[in-house]
């Protein structure tokens, strides 16, 4: 079991997106995805979504509000529970990213990237602005089988 997070940051009708396209044996090679990571030892998920940000951006967040649980599982990469964030505010500087390139995508545009099926259903709940949510995603390699959904209001 993995506990991750993972985080849209927000500019001028933008997510700062990552392509994932320079870690080894990286399940996400090639798609685009937010910025996050896995949790380190007694890391809170608040925690984690600092300093994961901050390592693969340079930016540290001053506004971010926690979005939704996601499960995913999966027979080929185990179960894992991420914590999704997004975020308004934030200062520094973008630097180059070790895992791939970032890129200020307008949010109209997010879903012609090469993307995770469940992914487009979590980011269109966060384009509905809903509270919070959690989802479970269950995949078959690289293939979304089954999805459900609680918004909470």
């Amino acid at each position: 079991m993995k506990l991750t997070t993972l985080c849209y940051i927000e500019k001028d009708d933008c997510y700062l997106m990552l392509h994932r396209t320079k870690k080894e044996n990286d399940e996400n090679h090639d798609k685009w995805i937010g910025v996050g990571g896995k949790f380190e030892k007694e890391e809170s998920p608040e925690e984690c979504l600092l300093r994961e940000v901050k390592e693969e951006t340079g930016l540290s967040l001053v506004s971010y509000k926690f979005r939704g649980l996601i499960t995913f599982v999966s027979e080929e990469w185990g179960t894992e529970y991420m914590h999704l964030f997004t975020a308004d505010q934030y200062t520094g500087n973008l630097k180059e990213c070790d895992e791939g390139e970032l890129v200020w995508v307008p949010k109209d545009r997010i879903e012609s990237l090469t993307l995770w099926e469940g992914d487009k259903i979590f980011l269109r709940l966060l384009q509905q602005e809903k509270s919070f949510f959690t989802l479970k995603l269950r995949y078959q390699g690289d293939q979304l089988t089954e999805n459900s959904c609680r918004i909470y209001t």
